[in-house]
């Protein structure tokens, strides 16, 4: 059997890498490594050299006002590649700012805009106040269960406004992307956009499997992965979707999950 190995290209992460994002990056590594997967982890700062089409899967935390600042013109200034890497169905998470800047435009508090890749139609302006605490969503990316759950702290309200940008879930609990339309984050192609912080990943590992799996489809090996024991996991997603009034899932039925899917 060939051996199979993923390259994931994390970018900025010494600037984006609010509220664990970085935790992301342990979760797909670990996943994948526990199966046996090669996984190789490159850090792009600014002025690094990088091509994204030898990437296997990318992915951006959030910054503040400040540190999106300092990192814009650089990502700009890759913007072509990289929408030519994601227009071939390379996989990118990206999570806060890294998803408003996946955008037309994301204005700061202080009024300063900054020009997006475009990728997303969607664009965003300041929020009167901040839209802080935990969300759960309901997605229909094909993952089960369909919930995702994390932490929201974003100044930010994101709208999207047409074209094949559709959101990533819908809001049982929480503000999400706007706090008007109940849609949480953007979804076109393999490109996932959220606000969900918290680590995302160690409380979704339905997501970091799929996000896997199309980094192994895309470079032509083999997307099944085993089981992993994830009661823990479980059990942490459980407690958020039990939060919402009439939610479905409490923490034994969460444990019991996890141990029927692995």
């Amino acid at each position: 059997m060939t051996e199979r190995r993923l390259v994931l290209a994390h970018l900025y992460p010494e600037h984006m890498n609010l509220y664990g994002d970085r935790g992301n990056v342990l979760a797909l590594a670990r996943r994948a490594r526990w199966r046996g997967i090669g996984f190789t982890v490159q850090a792009v700062e600014v002025g690094d050299s990088w091509d994204p089409a030898a990437a296997d899967l990318v992915f951006m935390g959030g910054g503040e006002d400040r540190q999106q600042t300092r990192i814009a013109a650089d990502f700009l200034a890759r913007g072509d590649r990289l929408v030519a890497a994601l227009a071939n169905g390379l996989p990118m998470l990206a999570v806060c700012g890294g998803y408003q800047l996946l955008g037309r435009y994301y204005r700061t508090a202080g009024g300063e805009r900054l020009p997006g890749l475009g990728w997303f139609s969607a664009y965003t302006e300041p929020g009167a106040g901040r839209a802080v605490g935990d969300v759960v969503a309901e997605t229909d990316l094909g993952i089960d269960p369909p919930t995702l759950v994390g932490f929201e702290n974003h100044g930010g309200r994101t709208f999207l406004d047409g074209g094949d940008t559709r959101p990533l879930g819908r809001v049982l609990l929480g503000q999400g992307n706007n706090g008007r339309d109940r849609g949480e984050g953007a979804v076109k192609g393999r490109v996932v956009g959220t606000y969900l912080h918290g680590s995302l990943l160690p409380k979704n590992p339905h997501l970091a499997d799929l996000l896997l799996r199309w980094a192994l489809e895309r470079r032509g090996q083999d997307p099944a992965l085993e089981p992993l024991d994830a009661a823990e996991e479980w059990a942490a997603h459980a407690v958020l979707v039990g939060r919402v009034p009439g939610g479905r899932l409490t923490r034994e039925a969460g444990k019991k999950r996890a141990l029927e899917r692995g």
